[in-house]
């Protein structure tokens, strides 16, 4: 029997790590952190952030609402409010269909 070594799984993220992957200031989440109620991430003993996936999902919603379908403040509150799930489900969605378009992106010039 082969020792087979488990991948270590990050279980928090920092407000700079999740700015990173969003391409936004840190300062942009912490307002919205004040604005959205569902944006709760855990603080440790020193008051730093600490995003767990299912924060990071959150906060992954309300950039799309916000910054790629224009929603305003209030209109993605509104959004929210009415339910997450169809929101949720449109959202990845077109996370997949990104993914989709880089691979073949990246197939059509290998091949050139």
């Amino acid at each position: 029997m082969s020792y087979k070594e488990k991948q270590i799984e990050k279980k928090y993220f920092s407000i700079g790590e999740v700015a990173k992957m969003l391409n936004v200031a840190a300062s942009q989440i912490r307002f919205w952190e004040g604005e959205f109620d569902i944006i709760n991430p855990r603080k440790n003993r020193n008051g730093k952030r600490q995003f767990t996936k299912e924060d990071i999902e959150k906060v992954k919603l309300v950039y799309h609402l916000v910054k790629e379908k224009g929603y305003t403040l209030q209109g993605a509150k509104d959004k929210l409010k009415s339910g997450t799930q169809a929101t949720k489900d449109t959202m990845e969605m077109i996370d997949t269909l990104k993914e989709v378009r880089s691979f073949l992106i990246d197939l059509k010039e290998k091949m050139d």
